[in-house]
């Protein structure tokens, strides 16, 4: 009896220890400088502005192993309210940047909003994991990632709501979103689009996921 208590005495450490390990194994992406998110922000659209999207960024990419980056939300803002408009294009640093899996992205900002030069879809739109993001190839379609932008990544006009309130709404209101998958209904370059599709039909999670969406952002690393 005292022989097996000493070994369950010696056995304990070493198996919490192998925990430990395989904890501190999982996964880790120091060198990516692109992802999805691979969770929404808690209140659908509503970051609490383009900064709380930002942190929403940074916390995941941390989580992964690139904290040491700065990491910023590929959104725009609109020129409501006393607040200046601000271009997602104009935030996001000046490339090249890489998946997770190290496949490129883009080089640089012109190429990332050409159509043709633009390597964002289904298989290379990754989150921060490391994994696909749910596409309409799935049963479940996440699709629309938002990021209340024109094609060109510049901010829409002032004159409707087009970031759900400057990112600052979770519930009525609309948000321009995106095709990660470039996959739409039809074939015209909009529904291909990876950063200009349609609007949300709204600003909650239930909105968001009822057009194909989950309130996921696209993240860039400016260094």
């Amino acid at each position: 009896m005292r022989n097996l208590i000493k070994l369950a005495a010696i056995a304990a450490p070493v198996v919490c220890g192998l925990a430990g390990a395989a904890h501190a194994q999982a996964p880790q992406f120091p060198d990516m400088t692109f992802f999805i998110t691979s969770q929404p922000g808690p209140n659908g659209a509503n970051f609490g502005g383009l900064e709380g999207a930002d942190a929403h960024c940074q916390t995941l990419a941390a989580r992964a192993g690139g904290g040491a980056r700065t990491w910023r939300a590929y959104l725009s803002q609109q020129a409501v309210d006393g607040k200046p408009a601000v271009n997602a294009r104009d935030r996001i640093g000046a490339g090249p940047w890489v998946n997770a899996a190290g496949v490129q992205i883009a080089a640089n900002v012109a190429d990332l909003h050409d159509p043709a030069k633009a390597n964002i879809n289904v298989t290379t739109g990754l989150t921060e994991t490391n994994r696909m993001v749910m596409s309409r190839l799935f049963v479940v379609n996440y699709h629309d990632i938002l990021t209340g932008s024109n094609a060109d990544g510049t901010a829409p006009a002032a004159d409707k709501d087009a970031t759900c309130g400057n990112w600052t709404k979770g519930g009525e209101g609309n948000a321009i979103v995106r095709h990660h998958d470039r996959m739409g209904l039809n074939e015209s370059a909009e529904a291909k689009s990876w950063n200009a599709a349609h609007p949300s039909r709204s600003c909650d999670n239930a909105g968001l996921r009822s057009t194909g969406g989950n309130g996921l952002l696209y993240c860039f690393a400016i260094n």
